[in-house]
């Protein structure tokens, strides 16, 4: 109560303070010096750690911004950045005093780089690419230094685009080859069918030989042609979305890059933005059903949203990075490198039913094109489900969770605490005699859940410890006194099990009720943020919408006083994945706050019959035998060799080879999709009555089931439950035989 009192006050301060502001914005409306009064004000004093606005502060800003603007370093040059760097320590005091100096500078001159960019860029794509030079591209951009003349941007564009285009030139030459060899196929099988088919299947042969061989094979020269063509169309659409762009999104990106500065969480939402929050927070989601971000230039998948279209087409994954979007429609693909984020996402969404067409590279580096039918995602996928599996002669069960939902209108009509609640109930009647509560992939939620869901799983007691800004400490408990579930129990996370997930995990860790298997650590985010309507913090605004600020106001720490942000849960089995030694999680993101600890709350340790260091290391033995696990290992070492490969040889014998290569080697892994157990899952009755009437629901689960057949993890957390189920049984016997 306290810290709402606060925040109400803070609102009503600015809202008086600012009244002689609006009255003079009514006159002269400047909605931008608004919005930095609001902002800078609301950082300051309702951030949990908030950053001193100095010198320093503007440094660190300055540096941001340019890199947004100008990530490639083909817009500005070296005299524009040392006519900026006049403002590089004064960006804190033109904050202070809502002074729009040094972004009108800025934002003026790369209109004028971007306009001139599009002669240098067409002027480029008008002369053919030399693909027989020795001559390389260093692909890491942050690397480069500004140029100093035409020349040297020319030099750049060049470079960069001719980069681009090599990899269109290898499409069209390797559909072609594949179109000319579809053909000598197709006349071989007219040649037997004169011999040996019925006239009908002849003719029908003979028809398609003769359509094949109107297609003429192009020169190297003609294709070569057409993959500038297809460089150029793609730019140009590009710039026909940064020529929409209005001031107001350019002011966005400098006042996310000052807030960026307080921690990676804190983000401004302009009034479009803010919608699309709105909407994502109530859960219904439209388009691929998947959450994308902006790294670098790059549009990243951070999640697959369970039961939506991307999770059912099962081909996209998160690090994948969207290249193209093409409708289907027959019109050519346009390049999101680049896009504002909102923008790419505009043509990725479209009506239910409709088709789009993703260029993708994927977390291995190679490039695929996907298609996905737009749909809704269907809320059920993302409830709690659970099944039953029959190991080393025992029936245990699995509940997968993929998020901390709660209904927002009504805790009690719905929410993951009582979903799992009666999916173990379900499980108990079916005689399960351990339990894996699957987490991977599972970004949070509520946090009233989490609390409510450790309690399942513990008789009562502290669950986690919540500091707010001011320095308060809070700690919240589990009051129930029963315990739903007091079996073997083991939970399994990996680097994008965070927040929420981490609490719960950690928790169980602490109270020694479960053992945690998974990565090495999970996601390391151990803050909560709220979401301020800028609108409520202005009377009589006449400036338009304000958007919203998220921006941090507590931090986690669990029960033992140890903080889940940066280092995450570290599992008690470590189990490899591909994402081993890839740069993942709270402490790979800039500016992340600072782990630190408080004093442990009290609290008493399970009294369980279970030998977790007997488990640990069965389980670390047959990890270290396992072939799957290997090649997972071998897999994840070669993915970082490809994502941390910058230069790339602009000779197409050798950039050809070094393709060839990598679908070689990539070839030594396509086993591990190979992979099965001898595990069979089974649907609970209930939901067996539901399929008989429900064909979906059942395709649903059949391929759930399949999944976790061929799922190494699942497998390895099963075998590590009946290594506790076992040990159980034995420490029983022995406090049986003391007493």
């Amino acid at each position: 109560m306290k810290r709402n009192y606060k925040i109400l006050l803070l609102a009503l301060m600015l809202a008086f303070a600012s009244c002689s502001f609006t009255t003079k914005t009514f006159e002269d409306p400047d909605k931008d010096k608004l919005l930095m009064q609001l902002i800078t004000y609301v950082l300051e004093e309702g951030h949990y750690s908030p950053k001193e606005i100095n010198d320093q502060f503007s440094e660190n800003v300055f540096k941001a911004y340019l890199d947004q603007l100008d990530p490639f370093k083909r817009y500005f040059y070296a005299s524009d950045i040392k006519e900026f760097e006049a403002y590089k320590h004064k960006i804190d005091d033109q904050l202070k005093n809502q002074d729009l100096t040094f972004f009108n500078l800025t934002h003026n001159r790369l209109l004028q780089r971007i306009e001139e960019s599009q002669a240098m860029y067409r002027e480029v794509l008008s002369k053919p690419f030399d693909y027989t030079i020795d001559e390389e591209i260093n692909t890491e951009y942050k690397k480069l230094a500004y140029v100093n003349s035409k020349k040297e941007m020319r030099e750049r564009w060049r470079t960069q685009l001719k980069f681009s285009a090599i990899a269109n030139y290898d499409d069209l030459i390797s559909q072609q080859e594949n179109t000319f060899s579809d053909k000598k196929k197709v006349e071989k099988m007219s040649h037997v069918d004169e011999f040996d088919s019925e006239g009908f299947n002849q003719n029908v042969l003979v028809d398609t030989e003769v359509k094949s061989e109107k297609k003429v094979k192009k020169s190297l020269t003609e294709l070569e042609a057409e993959a500038r063509k297809a460089t150029l169309n793609s730019l140009n659409e590009l710039y026909d979305y940064i020529d929409e762009r209005k001031r107001d999104d350019w002011f966005s990106v400098y006042l996310n890059a000052i807030v960026a500065e307080f921690d990676p969480h804190t983000f401004y939402y302009a009034p479009e933005d803010k919608e699309r929050f709105d909407v994502a927070m109530s859960g219904k989601f439209e388009g691929i059903g998947a959450r994308l971000q902006k790294k670098m230039d790059v549009v990243t998948i951070v999640e697959i949203i369970s039961g939506g279209p991307a999770w059912k087409n099962n081909e996209l994954e998160a690090g994948d990075q969207i290249l193209k979007v093409q409708q289907d429609d027959g019109e050519p693909g346009v390049s999101i490198v680049g896009m504002r984020l909102e923008d790419a996402v505009k043509l990725i969404k479209g009506p239910k039913g409709t088709n789009v067409i993703l260029t993708v590279k994927k977390v291995d580096g190679t490039i695929e094109e996907l298609t996905i039918t737009r749909d809704v995602v269907e809320l059920e996928e993302v409830y709690a489900k659970s099944t039953t599996v029959i190991k080393d002669d025992k029936k245990f069960g699995v509940i997968n969770l993929p998020g901390f939902y709660v209904n927002m209108e009504d805790y009690k009509k719905r929410n993951a605490a009582t979903d799992v609640k009666l999916e173990i109930e379900r499980l108990k009647e079916e005689g399960i005699e351990g339990l894996v509560l699957d987490l991977r992939n599972n970004g949070g939620g509520s946090l009233q859940t989490v609390i409510d869901m450790a309690g399942l799983f513990i008789k009562e007691g502290p669950i986690v410890q919540v500091k707010t800004t001011g320095g308060q400490k809070e700690v919240l408990k589990d009051k129930d006194k029963s315990i739903t579930w007091d079996g073997p129990l083991v939970i399994l996370v990996n680097e994008n099990s965070a927040s929420a997930s981490e609490i719960l995990a950690a928790a169980m860790q602490d109270y020694k009720r479960a053992l945690v298997i998974g990565s090495k650590q999970t996601f390391g985010k151990g803050t909560v943020q709220t979401v301020l309507d800028l609108n409520r913090m202005v009377r009589n605004n006449t400036s338009g919408d304000m958007g919203a600020l998220k921006y941090t106001i507590q931090k986690y720490y669990r029960i033992n006083g140890g903080s889940t942000q940066l280092e995450g849960v570290k599992s008690d089995v470590v189990v490899p994945d591909r994402y081993s030694y890839i740069a993942l999680g709270e402490k790979n993101q800039d500016n992340p706050m600072a782990y630190d600890r408080i004093d442990a709350t009290d609290y008493k340790i399970w009294d369980h019959n279970v030998d977790y260091q007997m488990a640990i290391a069965n389980s670390n033995a047959r990890i270290a035998k396992n072939e799957q696990l290997k090649l997972i290992d071998e897999n994840a070492k070669w993915v970082k060799k490809i994502r941390d490969k910058e230069n790339y040889s602009l000779n197409y014998d050798t950039y050809k080879a070094a393709l060839k290569l990598n679908e070689e080697e990539a070839k030594h892994f396509e086993r591990l999709t190979d992979y099965k157990t001898n595990l069979t899952y089974s649907s609970l009755p209930y939901e067996n009555k539901l399929m008989a009437k429900d064909s979906v629901l059942r395709e649903k689960r059949d391929r759930w089931h399949k999944a976790l057949s061929q799922d190494v993890y699942v497998e390895e957390a099963l075998n590590v439950l009946s290594d506790l189920r076992s040990s159980y049984n034995i420490k029983k016997v022995v406090n049986n035989v003391k007493e």
